[in-house]
């Protein structure tokens, strides 16, 4: 095999482009997820996550910097919110409402508020959360693409590796390899919303696999991006008849 040809051949197997310095392709990918994360300032999201025989509803609305909505359909049928300063509950099942005590530092809010909220957002509608070391950057042919940068999170020490998967040079959600040890599981995007006057797209369609076997799927019905949302829309208050109470936001479990 002529030397020219192999050299090219493991730039391909590698993901790296002939002169591409991988350091220098993460840190213009860290700059494009931010600036992709400026373009969507609102956006409202409805739809249906199944998992197994169980299936639940679910709504959700943004507003930038930090104001809140998520509602859960029935069996659950509860609504959070949090206004930007004060998180909020109505439980419409027990007829309950709550207001939350904050007394958490900055830090600590933020990662409660993250774990409250993530699962009513898919992946594709906020940049990945990547940490400052331990991350890896390369490009992939992908049929999405047909370009696509793969970016991968292993911690040092740690046999959980994740891979992101987005569109270059967009950076569009095309997918996440997660592997522990043997097992590997993927999330795959199958149907999405472009947006060109954003230059961007997002998710309306994803499926969870485990292996080769499909366990999840997430079919969104309602996409609105950059919609006008008064702050009215996160203030949301007791319904007559029900209990009001109050809990404490505490940084172990959240609400």
């Amino acid at each position: 095999m002529p030397a020219r040809f192999l050299f090219l051949v493991l730039l391909v197997l590698t993901g790296c482009r002939r002169g591409e310095d991988p350091s220098a392709l993460l840190s213009g990918v860290r700059q494009r997820l931010a600036a992709r994360d400026g373009k969507l300032t609102s956006y409202v999201l409805a739809g249906t996550a199944t998992e197994g025989a169980q299936t639940m509803d679910f709504q959700f609305a943004y507003r930038a910097p930090l104001k809140m909505l998520g509602t859960l359909g029935a069996p659950a049928s509860r609504t959070f919110a949090w206004d930007g300063e004060r998180l909020m509950e109505r439980d419409d099942g027990a007829r309950r409402f709550f207001t939350y005590e904050d007394t958490l530092t900055p830090e600590q809010r933020m990662g409660v508020l993250t774990q409250l909220f993530s699962p009513f957002v898919p992946e594709g509608f906020r940049a990945p959360l990547l940490p400052g070391q331990g991350v890896t950057a390369r490009r992939a042919p992908h049929p999405r693409g047909p370009e696509a940068v793969e970016l991968t999170v292993k911690p040092a020490g740690s046999d959980v590796e994740v891979t992101y998967v987005l569109r270059w040079p967009a950076l569009d959600f095309l997918g996440k390899r997660m592997r522990s040890g043997e097992a590997l599981s993927e999330l795959r995007v199958e149907e999405e919303q472009c947006e060109p006057g954003l230059e961007l797209c997002v998710p309306r369609r994803l499926t969870q696999w485990a292996g080769a076997q499909q366990v999840a799927q997430t079919v969104l019905t309602r996409v609105e991006l950059n919609p006008v949302l008064p702050a009215e829309t996160f203030a949301i208050t007791a319904p007559g008849g029900y209990d009001v109470g109050s809990k404490t936001l505490t940084p172990q479990g959240g609400p």
